[in-house]
């Protein structure tokens, strides 16, 4: 089966249409996030947040500034951190290979935390089905971010050289552009959930053959599997207590 490619150009247009669209709850969103970011915990919840803005925007959904400090978004803190720890520790070691495996691992990786939140699957998982979901569009995500950040720099780096305003106007249009990336984002990730929803579907169908015949290495994997996702149920039951005695 081809590989449906993601869309550059498109993209960023219905990125920067769905951003205009959003335009001031989003900068509000931003703004209540950075001015709270310092705040221990709450910076936690705030971040989750702005993930699941993300999510909201790609599907055209009303974005509300204030979602970002839901109590929802405190739920299992424990696995976000354990696909953080993942995403990270194995981004840096794919840099040690010179450079150009790390960049890769970090764009197929790219969207794991929006798996996570969004398909309620485990960290491991949500790691895969960003790998799988992104398979032969790696460059084309590359592309439109790197289109994006030379766009950004090339209009902050012009309103910057104006005298004596140029400042104030390159922060404004620096807060403006991290709305419509927010937005580019949430569009791409639209594409790919659509691309994760059928590798789900085709995943659980397979599965369902595999159960009416024995497959070690499939019962392996799953029996691993169920062991981290134990550790992280485990771990978040004493986040939970700590939060409770505190």
């Amino acid at each position: 089966m081809a590989t449906e490619k993601l869309d550059i150009m498109q993209t960023i247009k219905d990125g920067v249409r769905y951003g205009l669209k959003n335009f001031f709850p989003l900068i509000l969103m931003i703004i209540l996030y950075f001015v709270t970011v310092w705040i221990p915990y709450l910076n936690v919840g705030t971040t989750i947040g702005l993930y699941k803005a993300v999510i909201g925007i790609g599907r055209g959904e009303t974005i509300d500034p204030t979602s970002i400090f839901a109590k929802e978004n405190f739920r299992n803190l424990s696995g976000f951190f354990l696909l953080l720890g993942l995403l990270y520790i194995g981004t840096m070691v794919a840099f040690l290979f010179m450079f150009i495996p790390g960049i890769v691992m970090g764009i197929a990786w790219g969207f794991a935390i929006y798996f996570f939140l969004d398909k309620k699957v485990s960290p491991l998982k949500s790691l895969q089905l960003s790998y799988d979901s992104t398979y032969g569009n790696k460059w084309r995500i590359f592309a439109v971010e790197f289109l994006m950040s030379l766009a950004i720099c090339i209009v902050c780096g012009l309103l910057g050289a104006i005298p004596k305003a140029g400042v104030v106007l390159a922060v404004l249009a620096a807060i403006v552009c991290s709305a419509i990336c927010v937005a580019i984002d949430g569009v791409m990730y639209n594409f790919f959930s659509k691309k994760a929803d059928a590798i789900i579907a085709e995943r659980h169908h397979h599965h369902g053959r595999c159960c009416h015949g024995e497959d070690p290495v499939a019962e392996a994997a799953e029996t691993v599997e169920e062991a981290v996702e134990e550790i992280v149920d485990t771990v978040e039951d004493v986040l939970d207590d700590v939060k409770t005695e505190a």
